[in-house]
């Protein structure tokens, strides 16, 4: 039987994360907390990839491991798959998740509060993903740099940058 926690839960827990980083730990060094952010995604996608493919043959190259990412990791955290993946078949892989449900509590209102301040909370939310993606990539052999683009909220881009 697998264990699941409130979506709730987790919501909140990431919401205090980096409410705790931005604001108290390195309040005046927002790079160390997206640093900081970022390990904590890290540590957690490569103990859940880990679990994840404890009984799975090992991938043959970085197209399969990104389609498992995108299919059966991603189904695993978030109920779904990625709607979209591309690639320019040289390292670089675009996610595409048209209804990120981390950032479904995100205002995409333009009239709604706009500040500096809350454009920043939202791509600091942003690093505790791309920490998950890299941990669990990095479990399957491949270093890479993530980023994310959010253009149109509550939909995400997530950008795989292999490491050759």
């Amino acid at each position: 039987m697998a264990r699941e926690v409130s979506e709730s839960c987790v919501d909140s827990l990431l919401t205090e994360i980096v409410s705790s980083y931005c604001t108290r730990f390195y309040a005046n060094k927002p790079e160390l907390a997206a640093r900081r952010i970022e390990a904590i995604g890290y540590q957690v996608g490569h103990q859940l990839c880990e679990r994840y493919t404890m009984e799975r043959p090992r991938f043959t190259d970085h197209l399969e491991a990104i389609k498992f990412l995108c299919k059966d990791f991603w189904s695993e955290l978030f109920k779904k798959q990625i709607d979209n993946l591309k690639t320019n078949h040289r390292g670089t892989f675009v996610l595409q998740d048209n209804k990120f449900r981390w950032l479904s509590r995100v205002s995409a209102d333009p009239s709604a509060e706009t500040s500096s301040a809350a454009q920043d909370t939202t791509s600091m939310l942003l690093y505790f993903p791309c920490g998950i993606i890299r941990g669990a990539l990095s479990t399957l052999g491949i270093p890479c740099a993530v980023s994310a683009d959010i253009s149109n909220l509550p939909a995400c881009s997530f950008v795989i940058r292999i490491k050759v």
